[in-house]
């Protein structure tokens, strides 16, 4: 071996990065394993040169003596493998379990640890009023939750007795497996992945360490709160395994939409009716506020629909701050429904005062000016 060159057997530059070497070997490796070539005896060969090669260059020291004094940096350490029983190569089984791992690691669950392990995060859908995101509260909620069993106090275990390291994983919680070339590890299926085996459980949560119960919460809502807020309560979700701590509880608020006001941000938005006549000669109106109290606007003769009147600070709550948004009143024109025939008499009176003298044009300058507009496009058109 003292006269090949490793970088040349993977087929990579001496500056190559350690992922271009990986992936080299990947592909080198799965294209001469003995398994895929059984009727070509060099693949074999060829195979071992490939892991031999990687298995000094995927390691920094290594690599770096191999640099500077070849192969004799090794002193006969790195002779050739020999196939084992059942097609174990031994001599690089490792360097390609390392391929193997990378690639199929998350796939199999990688490495599980058994020691503690936090419990799950919940998370409670709240629904409150626009006025409670006004002016907050504090809200009782019940949520369903796996608590700590109180009869064993999370062991698992009946009083009296404790669990026994896993004899089949001896306490690693993953087992190991040969299969071929590589070795393939997974959970234990005694303990699975725990570690340990409960040998008298707990009659309350069948060895479990936690059972379902609901449990009762007060939460603080902040005034300002919006739809989507989530308030965290630390150490209020599910209970932990094995001594673990809780997880954590997330409140989501859904502020319901209200009958009169709509909200963007912290200003609100309330649309009032009005009177023909109201709009035409002007007046004042009373209109809501979201603390229930009332507010008066004056509206200034000749309101149009769609005009908006605003009321500063009499919006929402701004979130952490003394401040508060503003309402906007919009104004809707109602157009009169069922007038008797004298109301219908005095409407008409009243048009045709408006067509003496050009009266319609300074009364209702908007339908003067569209219709001229339209009778000018028509003579366009005639031309």
């Amino acid at each position: 071996m003292s006269d090949k060159d490793f970088y040349k057997i993977l087929g990579v530059e001496k500056d190559a990065s350690a992922e271009d070497i990986k992936k080299a070997y990947r592909k080198l490796a799965m294209q001469h394993h003995p398994d895929r070539n059984k009727d070509n005896p060099k693949a074999e060969e060829k195979f071992k040169e490939v892991n031999q090669a990687y298995d000094v260059l995927k390691d920094e020291q290594k690599r770096a003596a191999y640099d500077r004094y070849g192969i004799s940096a090794f002193d006969g350490s790195m002779g050739a493998a020999s196939p084992g029983a059942g097609g174990d190569f031994s001599g690089f089984g490792g360097a390609f379990s390392d391929i193997f791992e990378d690639m199929f690691g998350d796939f199999m669950g990688g490495r599980r640890r058994t020691g503690p392990v936090r419990g799950s995060d919940v998370q409670y859908t709240l629904e409150i009023t626009l006025e409670e995101a006004y002016n907050g509260k504090e809200a009782k909620i019940k949520i369903p939750l796996q608590d700590t069993c109180e009869t064993c106090n999370g062991s698992g275990s009946e009083s009296g007795t404790s669990s026994q390291g896993c004899p089949t994983c001896s306490g690693q919680g993953r087992i190991r497996q040969q299969q071929g070339f590589f070795t393939i590890e997974r959970t234990c299926p005694t303990c699975h992945g725990a570690g340990n085996v409960i040998t008298n459980p707990c009659k309350k949560c069948g060895g479990q360490g936690t059972v379902r119960k609901d449990k009762t919460l007060n939460v603080k809502i902040p005034a300002g709160v919006e739809t989507g807020r989530r308030i965290r309560l630390t150490g209020e979700g599910e209970a932990g395994q094995r001594g673990g701590p809780r997880g954590d509880l997330y409140v989501l608020l859904n502020v319901k939409p209200h009958k009169l006001f709509k909200r963007d941000g912290a200003n609100l938005y309330c649309r009032v009716p009005i009177t023909v006549t109201r709009a035409a000669l002007g007046g004042e109106v009373d209109v809501p506020t979201i603390e229930g109290k009332r507010a008066n606007v004056k509206v200034p003769p000749g309101t149009q629909t769609g005009q908006q009147f605003r009321i500063k600070g009499k919006g929402m709550t701004i979130l952490r701050s003394d401040s508060r948004g503003d309402m906007y009143i919009e104004i809707f024109v109602e157009t009169p429904v069922n007038l008797s025939k004298k109301q219908q008499d005095l409407l008409k009176q009243l048009d045709e005062s408006m067509d003496d003298g050009g009266a319609k044009s300074k009364n209702s300058p908007e339908s003067s000016g569209f219709f001229k507009k339209m009778r000018e496009f028509w003579g366009d058109l005639s031309d």
